[in-house]
C-alpha cells in the first residue's frame, strides 16, 4: 500500500509541475492508468483465489457489464462460477470465452471441465478434440482420460491417467480417479495400488480411504490397510467393510464389522447403527 500511494504523490508532484503541459499530462494519466491496471489485477486475483465464491460471481458480472469484451474479466466469471458450483451458468460464459478472439488452449480445456460437469461428455470431447496436441498439461490429460473412462476406452483412460501423474507435483486426485476407474473394471488389485499411492501423496484424502476399503472387499479382504486414519475414519472404514461384506454374502462377518465400527466411532455412529438394525431384523424375519 505505501508503494501504490509513493506513486500516486509521484503523480500528483508531476501533475502539478506540468501545468499546461499537453504532453506531460497525457504522461500522467498514462501513470494512472498503470497504477488501475495493477490495482485491478491484484483485486481480480483475490476474487479468484480467497474471496466468497458467489461474491467473485458478483463483483465480476458487474465488471463484465462495465467493460464487455474483456476476455479476462469474462474468464474470471467463468472461474468463479465454477467454485461457486454453477457449473451450467458457467457454460455458457465459457463458451462465449472461447469464441473470443483472445481465447487460449487452456481457455478451451476449462470449457471441456465445465462441459463435463454438466454432463455433456460428448461436447467436452469435442472441445479436447479442438486443442493443439502440442499443449501438453496435467488438466488437459486428466479431462482427457475422464472422457475416455466414459466411453470405456480402457487402454487410452490409462495412457491419458499415465501422463497426467506425470506432470504434476500432486498426484493423489488423479490416481485416486484412476484407482476408481480400474475398480468398476473389475480391476481389484490394481484398483488398491492405485488408491494406496494416491494416500501416499496425501495421507488426508478420505476418498481414496474408502475406495481402498472397497477394493479390498471386493476381494473379501475385510482387514483395515495399514495407512494414516482418525479414529472417526476408521470407524467409517469398517462400516464400508461391512457393507461389503453384507453384499458378497458374507454376513455374520458384516455384522461383526458393523459391530467394531459402532465401538471404534467416538460418538453414536447413526449409519451403522440403521444398518446393523435393518439386518438383524431382516434375519429374524
Amino acid at each position: 500500500m505505501r508503494q501504490l500511494v509513493g506513486v500516486l504523490c509521484l503523480g500528483s508532484t508531476v501533475l502539478l509541475s506540468a501545468c499546461g503541459d499537453n504532453q506531460s499530462n497525457a504522461d500522467v494519466d498514462r501513470a494512472f492508468d498503470t497504477v488501475n491496471v495493477i490495482d485491478e489485477s491484484n483485486l481480480n486475483d483475490i476474487m479468484l483465489t480467497v474471496a466468497d465464491p458467489n461474491e467473485a460471481v458478483a463483483y465480476f458480472r458487474r465488471s463484465t457489464k462495465e467493460d464487455p469484451g474483456r476476455v479476462d474479466l469474462m474468464r474470471g466469471l467463468a472461474k468463479s462460477l465454477i467454485r461457486a458450483k454453477r457449473p451450467t451458468e458457467a457454460v455458457a460464459v465459457w463458451k462465449d470465452v472461447v469464441a473470443h478472439k483472445e481465447a487460449t488452449a487452456d481457455d478451451r480445456v476449462d470449457y471441456a471441465d465445465a462441459l463435463i460437469r454438466t454432463g455433456e461428455w460428448d461436447r467436452a470431447e469435442q472441445e479436447l478434440d479442438r486443442i493443439p496436441p502440442t499443449h501438453e498439461t496435467y488438466q488437459r490429460y486428466r479431462l482427457e482420460a475422464m472422457v475416455a473412462d466414459a466411453d470405456k476406452e480402457w487402454d487410452r483412460a490409462d495412457s491419458f491417467y499415465e501422463t497426467a501423474v506425470g506432470l504434476t507435483t500432486k498426484p493423489a486426485s488423479v490416481m485416486n480417479n484412476w484407482g476408481y476407474s480400474k475398480l468398476t473394471r473389475g480391476d481389484f488389485a490394481g484398483a488398491e495400488k492405485l488408491f494406496i499411492e494416491a494416500i501416499t501423496y496425501d495421507s488426508k484424502l478420505f476418498t481414496a480411504k474408502n475406495n481402498l476399503a472397497l477394493a479390498r472387499g471386493a476381494q473379501r479382504d475385510y482387514e483395515l490397510p495399514v495407512i494414516p486414519m482418525t479414529q472417526i475414519e476408521r470407524a467409517q472404514l469398517l462400516h464400508t467393510l461391512a457393507l461389503s461384506a453384507i453384499k458378497q454374502g458374507d454376513v455374520a462377518l458384516g455384522k461383526g464389522l458393523l459391530r467394531e465400527a459402532i465401538d471404534t466411532h467416538p460418538q453414536h455412529f447413526e449409519a451403522a447403527v440403521r444398518s446393523l438394525r435393518a439386518l438383524e431384523a431382516n434375519v429374524t424375519n
